[in-house]
């Protein structure tokens, strides 16, 4: 791996391209010496890794889906288990959860794939972060964020998620400089310090990563939840995407301009609806090609979520190209009313709604075989107006449609957010068949 005194994200284009069709060999014969799977993929397809020279030739493989790793999980292992140091599994946004184990190697690379975002978002030896996501329940991330920040060298808090009292309480003992949670989990702290008397401007904290929910638009100007945050707390904050899949995160820099890919870790092709590859700057879904891992690799994962490639120099001077927010998710995108949207969209209405306390989106099939869509909120305190219709005229002034609006006890919508063995919020439920 590229040290970070001669980091490649700062090479030209061409380099970038050629280093990594170089580690892309690497991958392809490491798949055909280790794992079954890809094995009987390349026999049954007749594909030669000889002529698999540039990432361009990638098309000639098919793809691999979270359904062939549900079927098939066992054989894409590409070493002895007793090799196997640390197994984790997906959350299951898209089905069940799936296996994966990660060798000594594969965590060394955990770790400096953290590192370097976390570089990325400017953290250095001596800063302090308070993690607020959970280390336990097979959760890939939290374990990849703890060794990240270890090996750049800053100091950690493992509070976990949760617990506005505790992570206010650890933020007055130990002063962090940086939090990295759930962005909306921010909104519940700021809550709980305007409640209780924190002045919360003053306090240590500067800095804000944000994992698992959006914070930009895709002019990368913030979004209403970004937005709202930033309205109650001067703070700087930066977006990350990863997945347990990908073994790898995209970074904001300090720039704000989209998610930067670490070359030597991962390949990303931005496919169209005929399964063939977009224009930079076109959307798309997001395929991967996994670089340098040892105990589960994957060969044009479809990751379901849907972004542009921006391909031009970034002005913080790297010229690795950067992911736009994501757009949604493909299995997850609504027809309502004769529009097509993405939960995100009807996430920024309601977490930009001060009445809105907690809520659920629920998409299931009607009558008529069309989608629909119903959000449940719980309130802060019962407003003196029609809530039901102030909300559904933000949707409609927002995305042009309104979906059917309920109102449950807050404790209810809760109980449906944090279910027992979820580790991220559940916001969004899709029924459909």
């Amino acid at each position: 791996m590229e040290p970070f005194e001669n980091d490649i994200e700062y090479r030209s284009p061409e380099e970038i391209k050629a280093f990594q069709e170089e580690l892309l060999q690497r991958a392809l014969h490491y798949l055909a010496d280790h794992s079954a799977y890809y094995r009987r993929m390349f026999d049954r397809y007749e594909i030669h890794l000889d002529q698999i020279r540039h990432i361009e030739d990638l098309v000639k493989i098919p793809f691999t889906e979270k359904k062939d790793l549900q079927l098939f999980n066992e054989e894409f292992l590409c070493c002895p288990r007793e090799r196997i140091i640390d197994y984790v599994t997906t959350s299951g946004t898209l089905g069940d959860p799936v296996t994966f184990g990660c060798t000594e190697l594969d965590l060394q690379r955990l770790a400096y794939n953290e590192k370097k975002s976390f570089a990325c978002a400017g953290l250095r030896p001596g800063n302090i972060v308070q993690l607020m996501t959970t280390l336990d329940k097979r959760f890939m991330a939290g374990l990849a964020y703890f060794l990240g920040i270890r090996e750049l060298g800053a100091s950690v808090i493992r509070v976990g998620n949760g617990i506005p009292e505790l992570q206010w309480d650890t933020i007055r003992r130990l002063h962090p400089d940086t939090i990295m949670c759930v962005p909306s989990f921010i909104l519940r702290l700021i809550q709980y310090a305007e409640e209780h008397g924190i002045d919360y401007r003053r306090s240590s904290i500067r800095r804000i990563i944000g994992i698992g929910e959006g914070l930009r638009e895709q002019d990368f100007s913030l979004n209403l939840l970004g937005q709202r945050i930033r309205e109650k707390w001067d703070v700087d904050l930066f977006a990350t995407y990863s997945s347990t899949e990908m073994g790898a995160t995209f970074s904001e820099c300090e720039y704000g301009c989209g998610g930067h890919v670490h070359p030597e870790l991962i390949i990303v092709e931005i496919i169209g609806e005929d399964n063939l590859p977009v224009p930079d700057g076109t959307y798309g879904e997001i395929v991967v090609t996994t670089l340098g891992v040892e105990g589960m690799p994957l060969l044009r994962f479809r990751t379901g979520d849907i972004a542009a490639k921006r391909t031009e120099q970034c002005r913080c001077g790297r010229w690795s190209y950067r992911l736009t927010p994501l757009v949604g998710r493909k299995h997850n995108m609504i027809k309502l009313k004769g529009t097509t949207l993405y939960p995100p969209a009807l996430n920024d209405v309601l977490d930009n709604t001060s009445y809105v306390e907690n809520y659920v989106i629920e998409v299931c099939e009607s009558d008529a075989g069309t989608d629909r869509v119903i959000v449940r909120i719980g309130l802060k305190q019962t407003p003196e107006f029609d809530a039901v219709k102030d909300l559904k005229d933000r949707f409609r002034s927002r995305i042009r449609v309104a979906p059917e609006v309920e109102i449950l006890p807050v404790e209810e919508i809760q109980r449906i957010n944090f279910p027992a063995k979820s580790r991220k919020p559940v916001k969004f439920i899709d029924k459909r068949k």
